[in-house]
């Protein structure tokens, strides 16, 4: 078993995004439209040791995201993304998430937690199950921009 702490920076707005909308269907108005419903999004976010994007960068996580609900007070997501890492112990490993991620109330504090399911994994990680908790750190509804801590628990060979 693996335990690991650190945090992740999703960031769709300002010069240097890291999360685009590559497609979205007809009902849905635009980028932050309360209900995205049908959006899906690409992204390429930056791991971090620390809660600040500025931080020493542990690697990236790259996948995709797509909205569900047509209900935004029960807005959510399913999930696919590769967390790979690029230095240290497990510089080349990575594992993969594929889990719904409800965003509804998902504001920064100890209180609101959200699970995801670790489905596979490479290098170090090969085999891999398990599951990551998120933390938001910080986040801005107008921006969409959000840090989350990442704890995570793998089980591997």
């Amino acid at each position: 078993m693996t335990r690991l702490r650190f945090f992740y920076h999703d960031i769709p707005s300002g010069q240097n995004p890291t999360t685009f909308l590559i497609a979205q269907a007809n009902i849905t108005q635009d980028f932050f439209s309360p209900s995205p419903y049908g959006s899906l999004y690409s992204m390429d976010d930056p791991l971090t040791l620390e809660p600040e994007r500025t931080s020493e960068m542990v690697g990236n996580a790259q996948g995709l995201y797509l909205a569900l609900s047509r209900d935004p007070t029960k807005f959510t997501a399913v999930f696919y993304a590769d967390f790979a890492f690029t230095i240290g112990k497990f510089k080349g490993s990575s594992f993969s998430l594929f889990s719904r991620y409800p965003l509804t109330d998902f504001v920064p504090g100890p209180d609101v937690i959200r699970e995801m399911a670790i489905v596979g994994g490479t290098g170090a990680f090969r085999m891999a199950t398990g599951f990551v908790l998120f933390r938001a750190t910080s986040s801005n509804a107008k921006t969409g921009d959000a840090s989350l801590e990442v704890d995570v628990t793998l089980y591997h060979y």
